[in-house]
């Protein structure tokens, strides 16, 4: 008897030592950043280390309420950072049309303090820390919406395979995007409006000087965001503000080179109504009024403007003059994005509508985008508000970036995700990839999405490309279709479906033609 408790005594005394000095069973050693110690948490298999909710600018309430992020205000001891924080004020997530819950903000705090990013990397207990390559995402939502506590943008499978991922918040709509003459004056800086802009690239800041301490390289940069997000990304390449903090780019379903952007002018003017209908007399009562009566009444006030300073000119000036930042890109969008322009016509209506808009161009046009048949007719009116939208967009910049002698990588994405009840409609839709890019079909709804083998190798191809392009600017690797680079002569570009599979892009002349038109207006 004395034997077997004096054995079970040593046993019970060897697993607690093991737990006592095994690093990846404990939670990782706070990190000092910028403000103070951070601590966070280890994934399940304790390779992974995640710190949620990591402040990068003092909270823009109050009198910060519309002013560029300022610096992050400092705390002592150790804050635990196990949470993702609030995310930024909007309406309450609800699932709509093609999105389900895994595609939306988690029902969780909204709120205008929610500048607050987050960190997924290796755990690396030794004192002698690789530096690693860092992905900086940011998130879509028609810069009305959005966060970065959305399920399929989690960044530990991407941290696996030798990634600091650092997801970063931003203010959406009037508290992101609104100008006001009175905002302007005040900045020092002659302008207004770019907020959120200006979030991002604290952000990037913050990445620059506190990223090291993850074993990320500061050196070894890539930004990378979809629709909201990948227009964000065109802005960052193209604003003096964000030169110097990142080498490489992604952008999925969006860009800014053929929509006309608000001048600051216009955005003032716009101001000064939204003001006027809150009935504030000033900048300081309009800074007192509760966030919801802000959301409520100034609903169209979203999205980046030319302003002069975090855009001193339209995206498609800055490019065409050079001006840009320097950077490798990864560009693309989907084959069924499936948001219109406007509501469906008949096949007789789209034509007499095509006929009026493009004159003695309208046969060239009906031959891209033909109406013979109310099928047809469906088919061309989708493809051609997917390629105004978004696929025009990114088939600009990936042909300036060429013409430029600038590498580029182009895809198609193509899956329909399997697919039941009211999402049987949708095919390879508007957010559909970044699960796939970013490994992360676990978190999709699989009962209403029953997903196969063919979903996971293309997820395991997508995001195996997505990390070499985010270590070396080159998508290719061991084991992967040979993705070529993009040139404006061949257009070769990387069909994302069932297979994966390098193809001349399919409608270029279609796009061609479209974006001659686009660039008229």
């Amino acid at each position: 008897m004395k034997t077997t408790l004096l054995f079970l005594g040593t046993a019970l005394f060897l697993a607690s030592a093991i737990l006592s000095f095994t690093p990846a069973l404990r939670d990782p050693a706070p990190l000092k950043v910028s403000g103070g110690l951070v601590s966070g948490t280890l994934n399940k298999d304790g390779d992974i280390q995640i710190f949620r909710g990591i402040p990068f600018a003092s909270p823009p309430v109050g009198a910060l309420r519309w002013k560029a992020p300022q610096a992050v205000r400092s705390w002592s001891g150790v804050r635990k950072c196990d949470a993702f924080g609030p995310s930024p004020m909007q309406a309450e997530p609800a699932a709509f049309s093609m999105w389900s819950d895994e595609f939306l903000i988690p029902k969780g705090p909204i709120s205008e303090d929610c500048l607050y990013l987050n960190v997924w990397s290796k755990h690396q207990p030794s004192s002698g820390k690789a530096k690693m390559p860092v992905l900086v995402w940011i998130y879509g939502g028609g810069f009305s919406s959005g966060g970065s506590g959305v399920p399929i943008y989690d960044g530990e499978a991407l941290a696996k395979k030798g990634v600091v991922f650092v997801s970063v918040n931003y203010r959406v709509g009037p508290f992101g995007f609104f100008a006001h003459p009175e905002l302007t004056s005040e900045s020092g800086k002659g302008a207004s409006g770019n907020y959120g802009l200006m979030d991002q690239v604290a952000g990037l800041q913050w990445v620059k000087q506190n990223i090291a301490a993850f074993g990320g390289d500061p050196a070894n940069v890539t930004i990378a965001g979809q629709s909201a997000g990948s227009m964000s990304v065109n802005c960052l390449v193209a604003s003096p503000l964000a030169r110097n903090l990142f080498t490489k780019a992604i952008a999925e379903s969006g860009a800014s080179f053929l929509n006309p952007q608000p001048s600051l002018q216009q955005a003032e003017a716009s101001g000064l109504t939204v003001m006027k209908s809150l009935g504030a007399a000033s900048l300081s009562e309009l800074r007192a009024l509760p966030a919801d009566d802000i959301l409520q009444k100034a609903k169209g006030m979203r999205g980046p403007i030319v302003d002069g300073y975090v855009l001193p000119e339209t995206i498609a000036s800055l490019f065409a003059a050079r001006k840009q930042n320097d950077i490798t890109l990864l560009t693309g969008w989907n084959q069924n994005e499936g948001l219109m322009a406007g509501p469906l016509k008949n096949a007789a209506d789209y034509r007499k509508q095509m006929e009026q808009q493009y004159g003695a161009d309208a046969s060239t046009f009906l031959s891209h985008y033909p109406a013979t048949t109310e099928a047809e007719a469906v088919v061309s009116q989708q493809n051609l508000s997917r390629d105004m939208i978004f696929g025009a967009q990114n088939y600009t910049w990936a042909n300036v970036q060429s013409s430029q002698g600038k590498k580029a990588f182009v895809y198609r994405f193509t899956r329909k995700l399997p697919a039941t009840g009211e999402y049987a409609q949708y095919g390879a839709f508007h957010t559909g990839e970044v699960a796939y890019a970013y490994d992360n079909l676990r978190f999709i709804d699989h009962k209403l999405r029953p997903l196969n083998q063919t979903d996971e190798e293309l997820a395991r191809i997508m995001s195996a490309y997505w990390a070499n392009f985010i270590k070396t600017g080159d998508p290719n690797g061991a084991g992967l279709p040979k993705w070529p680079v993009y040139g404006t002569k061949e257009k070769q570009i990387m069909m994302l479906g069932d297979k994966a599979e390098a193809e001349p892009l399919p409608d270029a002349a279609s796009l061609d033609f479209l974006t001659a038109k686009l660039k008229k207006q």
